[in-house]
């Protein structure tokens, strides 16, 4: 009785729109989009497509392309149909529909004219070129893409827009990934390389000056932009299919991109998993404010290797306050530096070992900065490797005059800091710490007889390390031999020379050394007031 009464409920409805449709204003009516939003499920669909460009555009002209045989007849059958699935409730909750290539690319709308050379997207962060002909035209990646296989509506709200989950299934699935990633052609084919200077915690930066000039990947320093695999897993395909021929051809690839992506304008997020593609190569704490926030490695090692690295963590984020030190972090870790930028793999005599640790060179300094770093890093390890083991001298010596042990406890730790964490992750944190130490260690054999070394000549502890490992290397200019200091000139370089630079200036951050709060004090210790 159900069947029978939904059978006459559309049989009366057809007869009765077959009546009245030779009156023009139902016909008429038929065509528009509020028919369309008459049906509740459309409703979403409706109110994305009011506030698309193409709100001025019935959606039949759309999704009934042009040249069709009795085009108009046609478009009345389908109004029908969806009449008779919404008397009879035999419609889906999750409507899909079909928009042939012919509908965009007809006269007057997306012609092939219009579709020809270069576009650049506004909608990202970071502008896209586009070619519209190769994509439409050649095979990609061996499939025949459609206008609705990157033009799609993702989620409700956005009507026919481009779904960029497609463009990154097909420019990074199967292209390696992290430093190994090589994105479908190329970085530069959809990006343009800045020309502007950029800041990046107090140093500027240009691209081309790494890209054009050093000739460095753009992974050297964008690490982990791409995120996910893209798989197609098997129980997507029950969202639409329950017919067990159907999902017997789950493996035929070729067939299943013929019939969905070309066949059928399936959007491939339809089928597979998410691929993320982001610039930035670090993650930003974006639970404080602004003048706070804090950046952390995109790669987190501990989940495998537990307590490992953690003093060169430290160093090279410059966060160990527990040690009583003051943040400092490393230049290169503020301009976002991944540390697979300076421990990179090298094949060597064709070896390809996977698994196991790069060690850093000079030639990872040279590769980014120039010729002119050769040697820096590792006249800084060597200076680091004597301060240490002069100190770990003066501590033992120390330790065995009975000095203090809560200040040389303190300052074993700060040494161990630097000896195991690694310094030249971060030289001005080394320095800090090493000065901290030395002055801990005095401090705790002052009031006994013990006569332990000086070690205030050393570079890392004088505060000179900038000047003589550094600057002279790379054409930095030296301090100037004559500064103006509380009205008067004095003999800057000379003081220099003689005292080092700690006595008069806060050696903290990259080109961050503003004068002692005690300066004064310094000058009248040798000049009277």
């Amino acid at each position: 009785m159900n069947r029978r009464r939904k059978l006459l409920l559309l049989l009366g409805g057809l007869g009765l729109l077959l009546a009245l449709g030779g009156t023009g204003g139902l016909v008429k009516y038929s065509e528009s989009p509020k028919f369309c939003s008459s049906c509740h499920i459309m409703l979403p669909y409706y109110d994305a497509w009011k506030t698309s460009k193409h709100k001025d555009v019935a959606c039949v002209e759309c999704h009934y392309p042009p040249g069709m045989n009795k085009h108009v007849l046609w478009k009345k059958f389908q109004n029908l149909s969806q009449v008779a699935k919404y008397v009879t409730r035999t419609y889906s909750s999750k409507p899909f529909a079909e928009i042939e290539d012919n509908s965009c690319l007809r006269s007057g709308c997306h012609s092939q004219q219009l579709l020809q050379g270069l576009v650049q997207s506004k909608t990202t962060k970071m502008p896209v070129r586009f070619d519209h002909q190769p994509h439409l035209s050649d095979l990609r990646r061996g499939r025949q893409l459609r206008c609705a296989s990157c033009h799609s509506q993702i989620v409700v709200g956005r009507h026919v827009e481009v779904t960029y989950d497609t463009c990154f299934l097909c420019h990074f699935k199967g292209r390696g990934n992290a430093k190994e990633l090589k994105p479908l052609g190329g970085c530069l084919s959809c990006h343009e390389l800045p020309t502007k200077d950029f800041r990046l915690g107090d140093m500027n930066y240009n691209h081309r000056d790494f890209v054009s000039k050093q000739k460095l990947s753009c992974l050297e320093c964008h690490a982990g932009v791409v995120q996910g695999e893209g798989k197609a897993s098997e129980d997507r395909c029950l969202t639409c299919h329950n017919q067990p021929d159907r999902l017997a051809k789950f493996n035929d690839t070729p067939f299943l991109h013929e019939r969905h992506v070309s066949g059928k304008n399936v959007a491939c997020f339809h089928c597979h998993q998410e691929i993320r593609h982001g610039a930035s190569a670090m993650n930003v704490a974006l639970d404080q404010s602004p003048d706070k926030r804090r950046h952390e490695p995109l790669f987190d090692c501990k989940q495998c290797h537990e307590d490992k690295h953690l003093g060169q963590r430290e160093f090279y984020t410059g966060r160990a306050k527990e040690l009583g030190l003051a943040e400092m972090p490393s230049p290169m870790f503020e301009a976002n530096v991944q540390c697979t930028a300076c421990h990179y793999k090298d094949h060597v005599n064709g070896s390809a070992f996977q698994g196991h640790d790069f060690k850093a060179s000079e030639q990872a300094c040279v590769k980014c900065h120039g010729e002119k770093f050769k040697g820096i890093w590792e006249e800084t390890r060597s200076e680091l490797q004597q301060a240490v083991a002069q100190l770990g001298e003066k501590l033992d010596g120390a330790q065995a005059a009975g000095g203090d042990s809560k200040r040389l406890s303190r300052a074993r730790q700060l040494w161990q800091l630097v000896r195991y964490g690694r310094g030249e992750h971060n030289i001005y944190l080394a320095s800090q710490a090493l000065r901290q130490a030395d002055t801990l260690v005095s401090e705790a054999v002052s009031s006994s007889s013990a006569t332990l070394a000086d070690l205030s000549e050393l570079p890392l502890l004088s505060g000179k390390y900038c000047a003589t490992l550094c600057h002279e290397r790379v054409g930095v200019k030296v301090p100037p031999q004559t500064v103006r200091a509380f009205g008067k000139t004095m003999p800057h370089g000379q003081h220099a020379d003689m005292m080092g630079c700690v006595k008069c200036h806060e050696i903290g951050r990259h080109k961050k050394v503003p004068l002692r709060k005690d300066v004064r004090q310094t000058c009248a210790g040798c000049h009277g007031e």
